[in-house]
């Protein structure tokens, strides 16, 4: 992608999580500016290529879980650029009939994202800020597909470790889960710690703060379990990404250093 490809607004000096997410993918929609953080972070946690990896495993096994579950509306908070095996496209595949919609502040995900799914009905993509819950939950395109009096799917992986503070953070998923129908599910995967040292982390936090997201947090598996307060925590629990109801074929990832991270779904009754 070159600058000159930049949709009006969009600085490509300011390296987006989204893009560099996208990069540590393999996709192309990124820039040089996020190229060169995402190099950044693979020397700071050499396992980033790999814990992204199986943040799209998870997505793929946690959707199929929820749709087996007799959910059918998906409400994907900062989706990130479209790359293989969407949630619409698990989703779909499970049932049909399934209807979903992706928010993202970025606005390159925004134009893709609206792009690849012009001719999909049930599936939109619309702009909304994870700090702001309220305004995704009230958000008129949102409400159009999304029936709230019957189960949703509410996903947020590798999202609530850029809301930096803890209070903040909690206060966004009890937002979201008070407008929950019984039968709904969250998933949730979220950065750790893993063997990174203060130097390293203090180095990953200078870095994200000259990103579009502005920080990165890590937290330990007992913050983020506080997330499901309110849920039915199915087994196996929060555990490593990769340990979540792993399929048969999943290949094994080669042991390195840098961060791990924990994922699990949780259910309304």
């Amino acid at each position: 992608m070159s600058t000159e490809q930049a949709p009006h607004g969009v600085d490509p000096t300011i390296p987006s999580v989204a893009r560099i997410y996208d990069y540590l993918l393999g996709g192309k929609d990124n820039f040089a500016s996020d190229r060169a953080a995402a190099e950044k972070v693979i020397e700071l946690t050499p396992n980033v290529k790999e814990g992204v990896q199986a943040n799209r495993r998870f997505l793929r096994r946690a959707v199929r879980f929820l749709a087996d579950n007799g959910v059918r509306q998906f409400l994907d908070i900062g989706a990130g650029l479209p790359t293989q095996e969407n949630v619409h496209q698990v989703a779909l595949a499970v049932a049909p009939e399934s209807r979903v919609v992706y928010v993202d502040n970025d606005p390159i995900v925004l134009a893709h994202g609206r792009a690849l799914l012009a001719d999909n009905p049930q599936t939109i993509v619309v702009g909304g800020d994870l700090r702001d819950p309220g305004a995704i939950l009230a958000d008129p395109e949102v409400c159009k597909v999304i029936d709230f009096d019957r189960p949703v799917g509410l996903l947020m992986l590798a999202v609530l470790h850029f809301i930096p503070e803890n209070d903040v953070a909690q206060s966004i998923v009890t937002t979201l889960r008070d407008r929950l129908a019984p039968g709904s599910g969250m998933a949730i995967s979220h950065l750790s710690f893993g063997d990174l040292d203060e130097d390293r982390l203090r180095e990953g936090r200078e870095l994200y703060a000259r990103t579009s997201a502005g920080s990165a947090t890590p937290r330990s598996r007992a913050e983020i379990l506080r997330f499901f307060d309110g849920f039915e925590v199915v087994e196996p629990g929060l555990v490593s990404t990769d340990d979540w109801r792993p399929e048969e074929d999943q290949p094994k990832l080669p042991v390195l250093p840098g961060v791990d991270g924990f994922s699990g779904v949780g259910l309304i009754r």
